[in-house]
């Protein structure tokens, strides 16, 4: 899956998501002249009680600092802290100017709220959304365009930040370039914050003047105040300790999910409704609480950068420091405020209140200049940056002096609010309907989506001299395959085996003929992932099994990495490599093992073979051939959007040879016979051919690459056989057609399927090759509680309910808590194909002691060992028709044993259901619980001597012919594969049958032991 070709701290998120947003920083109220001119005059008689000038070049701070950032600036890495300053700032404002109105007026007018965010913001916003959906199909290559419009579609509708979460925190969607709008994020969660706080507040304002009666309209509106602000407090608690939670487990959902962010709008929103003009501070003290919140803000700026975990802790920083500035420049009783050396004083200069008032223009213009420069000219030094930067404030501030001011102002659109939400109404519509035409005109010049035809390709070439057999090259023009629309969907067919960041183990993927004793493993992150279907191909040709052991991101060598997506250090990668390594140790052995990883995690070459040493000696301890698969190149582009913009002339998206093909420390090793038991191959010479200063991404009409770093599954495909003929000519792959091992036959003629005699260290798992577990208190779906049969118990994965003893068996062992709750275990095997051969035999068999308590102690003890149909695999729920097979079940640790076989329907029918055939009490004394006895089943389809036969110690217990039900339902019964269970239930309806209701005397820790289990065959 993708991977950036170096992984970084943080996707696009940090490097480029930080915003400012302002708001409407003047709180409306009355204001002097002098305030509302701009004036710089010193004192209280230039400031009226709702304007704060401060604030204003506050803004300045904040967005000069994202600027900055944005722009590159050397030393200004955590410019990106801008963002926290205005989301502070807003919460402040737009809180204090809703308190105001509820206690002036004794309510909140909701569609006056919202008419004037709309005229103020989205008229602005559609300019810059539209010149961008213009400009882009411009600018962009096709396949980026219709990207972009689907984030001009995004941004207009107010969830784009939405729109980059599930992008950034998706790995498949990693290396493709930044978007023009990705700083329309903090706009979205600006809005959705409002479209939400402010009903909030009009409620909370409703429902306490409902409750204070009486008095002065003004006296009741200030109820609101307390209310309010323990509201606040409540969400911004909750939201601070959610942003912490995230930041550890995705950086990008920390950093972009309105959710984590409500907190620095809490912090500001807490200053507007605490009663902090009441407190005496004196100016003295202000001063210095001012100056220190700005340095806060400031040292961030110098001191954070991509590598800082944010937003969680460190964001508190500059929220804090921002609260510091405005409280510092509070008016206090009698609207005293900070003195001459306060640092309200600075930032209520010209300069800084003229770039404040500018910010918001400057903020939406800045970013797509910057952004659609570089996909037309190609990566800029940040004194390109800085200047493209500058030049932005032209057509913001055309766009502030004649269209925001004139919409905002203008009586006509403020008069009524209807009026002022039918221009934001408007502001949204256009950006779309231009996003819509371009983007539909856009995907007609692409062509749809559809999945490649691997049938029809091209041959492969094995010989290395070219990708494809000569004579099956197509003819010059021909279109490329993928296309590039199909290649950025181009993923190997595995499904959800190639497990996400979060994941810590794999699902059991196996494909291919599975079950059958040969095997190849293929082990590593994405880039091991990218030949799934090479190596489905080679096993599927030897009619051997895959096995699939990946995950995206992770190095296989043990090394240290953080994970863009998590945006921390990567320890779920750690804890997935251990298991997978204890997996392969305590499976059947594979005949082969395929390794292969990014070749990009670490330039530290000792670092990188020290890792490497880790993972591999217990992979050799195995005994198996093990590849290693050298790195592909690495384009660092994307590839097919590239190509998507040159059709005619692929050439074009040549990359440089030297940074595709880095050098491989372990590749050297092998080479020079420094690691033993591993060999390597490598297939660059084909993808890369001859030693020129470049390598293609599209080679004799293939596209090799799905994004900037990953081959297509086409390529893959088509690379098949040159593959093939390098595993078998390192000696690791037989050719094809060689006999595969054959399973093993006894003297008497019977073919072994299965043996597992649970061998292993006391404590640990049975064999993963070999068995799996059922979970939890029903089957997938649950169709029915309890397992359907009214058993108590939960049953797990826990080596405290299923374990192998060290001494050759396995334990089934039901325990109960200090709560009272059950636990078992109950594990199936993997194969469900067990089946006689056509007029053959089927045996299958187990060597078990029962569980050694009798008595009331023994009551709910239901140990068993059963089958089931197939097909129930599939989500086919047709008990008893599919079939089950007791070969032995015991309840109650009662002196016998019964068989039993379930088929035909529900009710009655000619297997007597839900009762089923059963052989009734079979005597078993003591001995069937102090030691192992051999149970048994057989499946005799032999002609005329159709039937199903139980044993004990190899003495018949029980058989049911054919003759006595319809060919219909014994051929459902018994026609198709099986797969085995060993469980210990806990309570359940048989047991209560034979009066055994679980009670308190019932004694946990009695386990089921078995000795071995065996599937075998016979002609």
């Amino acid at each position: 899956m993708p991977s950036r070709p170096i992984p970084s701290p943080l996707p696009s998120s940090r490097s480029s998501v930080p915003e400012l947003r302002p708001d409407a920083f003047t709180i409306p109220a009355q204001r002097d002249r002098a305030a509302s001119r701009g004036s710089d005059a010193p004192g209280p008689a230039r400031r009226s009680a709702g304007f704060r000038p401060d604030i204003e070049g506050l803004r300045a701070l904040a967005v000069l600092a994202v600027l900055a950032f944005h722009a590159a600036v050397p030393g200004l890495a955590g410019g990106f802290v801008g963002v926290d300053v205005f989301l502070v700032v807003s919460g402040y404002l737009i809180t204090g100017l809703l308190l105001r109105e509820a206690t002036t007026t004794g309510r909140i007018r909701l569609g006056e709220f919202f008419s004037r965010r709309a005229r103020r913001l989205l008229p602005s916003a559609a300019i810059v959304l539209g010149v961008v959906a213009l400009f882009g199909a411009w600018l962009t290559v096709p396949l980026r365009r219709a990207d972009l419009e689907y984030d001009v579609l995004a941004a207009a509708l107010s969830v784009g930040n939405w729109r980059f979460v599930a992008q950034q925190t998706d790995y498949l969607a990693a290396g493709r370039d930044e978007s023009p709008l990705l700083h329309f994020w903090s706009l979205a969660v600006e809005e959705q914050f409002y479209l939400v706080w402010g009903p909030l507040l009009a409620l909370t304002a409703y429902l306490v003047l409902r409750v204070v009666r009486g008095g002065r309209a003004d006296g009741r509106g200030r109820a609101v105040r307390p209310v309010a602000a323990a509201l606040a407090a409540l969400l911004t608690a909750g939201s601070f300790a959610l942003s912490l939670r995230w930041t550890h487990d995705s950086v990008s959902l920390a950093y972009l999910g309105t959710p984590s962010r409500v907190w620095q709008f809490g912090v500001g929103a807490l200053l507007a409704l605490l009663p902090w003009h009441l407190l005496g501070a004196p100016r003295v003290l202000r001063v210095p609480v001012g100056w220190g919140g700005a340095a806060a803000i400031v040292g961030c700026v110098l001191a954070y950068d991509t590598t800082t975990a944010y937003p969680g802790w460190a964001a508190l920083v500059p929220t804090l420091g921002t609260a510091a500035v405005i409280l510092a420049g509070t008016p206090g009783r009698g609207g005293a405020v900070a003195s001459g050396f306060g640092v309200d004083r600075v930032l209520g200069l010209r300069v800084p209140r003229a770039i404040g008032r500018l910010s918001y223009n400057l903020y939406l213009w800045h970013w797509p200049v910057l952004v659609l420069a570089g996909a037309k000219f190609g990566p800029l030094d940040w004194p390109v940056k800085v200047a493209l930067t500058a030049a932005a404030a032209l057509p913001a501030a055309a766009v502030m002096r004649w269209v925001e001011q004139p919409l905002r102002h203008s009586r006509t659109v403020s008069e009524l609010p209807r009026r002022g939400l039918s221009l934001g109404l408007a502001s949204m519509v256009i950006p779309v309907v231009l996003a819509l035409v371009v983007g539909s005109g856009t995907l007609r010049l692409l062509g749809p989506a559809v999945p490649v035809d691997l049938q029809g390709l091209p041959p492969g070439s094995s010989d290395g001299t070219s990708l494809l057999v000569r004579t099956a090259a197509p003819a010059k023009g021909a279109a490329v395959v993928p296309d590039a629309v199909q290649a950025r969907k181009d993923f190997p067919p595995d499904g959800e085996c190639e497990v996400a960041p979060t994941a810590t183990t794999s699902p059991d993927c196996r494909f291919g003929v599975v079950g059958r004793p040969d095997r190849i493993v293929l082990l590593g992150d994405s880039h091991a992932g990218q030949w799934f279907s090479a190596l489905l191909a080679l096993a599927a040709e030897r009619r051997w099994e895959l096995e699939e052991l990946v995950k995206q991101g992770c190095p296989l060598p043990e090394i240290p990495v953080v994970n863009p997506q998590l945006g921390r250090a990567y320890r779920e990668c750690d804890t997935w490599r251990a298991n997978a390594l204890t997996r392969l140790k305590e499976g059947t052995k594979p005949r082969l093992i395929v390794v292969s990883a990014l070749n990009r995690y670490t330039d530290d070459r000792e670092l990188l073979l020290q890792g490497w040493e880790k993972t591999l000696s217990p992979l050799r301890e195995l005994g198996v051939p093990i590849v290693y698969l050298r790195d592909t190149p690495i384009p660092g582009t994307d590839a097919p959007a590239c190509v998507s913009g040159h059709t005619d002339d692929p050439a074009a998206c040549e990359f440089p040879r030297d940074k595709a093909l880095w050098a491989d420390p372990l590749a050297d090793e092998i080479a020079a016979g420094r690691v033993p038991g591993v060999r390597t191959v490598s297939v660059n010479d084909v993808i890369c051919p001859g030693n020129g200063r470049s390598c293609p991404a599209v080679l004799e009409r293939i596209l090799l690459y799905r994004d900037d770093a990953h081959l297509t599954n086409v390529a893959v495909v088509v690379l098949t056989p040159r593959l093939e003929r390098l595993l078998t000519e390192s000696g690791a792959l037989p050719p094809k057609g060689a006999p595969a091992a054959a399973a093993p036959v006894t003297a008497d003629g019977w073919t072994q399927l299965l043996r597992d005699d649970f061998d292993g260290p006391a404590g640990s798992r049975p064999s993963a090759a070999n068995w799996q577990y059922d979970l939890g208190t029903c089957y997938p779906g649950c169709p029915a509680a309890q397992w359907g049969t009214g058993e108590i118990e939960t049953m797990t994965d826990s080596t405290a309910n299923v374990r192998l003893d060290g001494r050759g068996a396995l334990e089934i062992v039901p325990t109960r808590d200090a709560a009272g709750q059950w636990s078992s275990g109950r594990i199936e095997s993997r194969r469900a194909d067990f089946a006689p051969p056509p007029g053959g035999v089927l045996r299958i068999e187990a060597g078990i002691a029962l569980p050694d308590v009798t008595g009331p102690a023994a009551a709910g003890y239901w140990p068993a060992f059963w089958t089931l149909g197939g097909e129930l695999r599939n989500g086919y729920t047709g008990w008893p028709a599919i079939g089950e097979l007791d070969v032995m079940e015991q309840v109650n640790g009662r002196d016998a044993v019964f068989s039993t076989m379930h088929c035909g329907v529900l009710d009655g029918g000619p297997c007597q259901e839900p009762r089923g055939l059963g052989s009734g009490d079979q005597p078993c004394g003591a001995e069937c619980r102090a030691g192992f006895h051999r149970y048994a089943v057989e499946v005799d389809l032999t002609p005329g001597a159709e039937q199903v036969r139980w044993y004990l110690d190899g003495r018949e217990l029980h058989r049911v012919a054919a003759a006595r039900m319809d060919r219909a339902t014994w051929d459902r019964a018994v026609g198709h594969g099986l797969f085995l269970i060993l469980n210990v239930a806990v309570g359940g309806n048989l047991p209560t049958a034979f009066g055994g209701a679980v009670t308190p005397a019932t004694e946990p820790g009695h386990p089921m032991r078995v000795d071995y289990v065996s599937v075998a065959t016979k002609p």
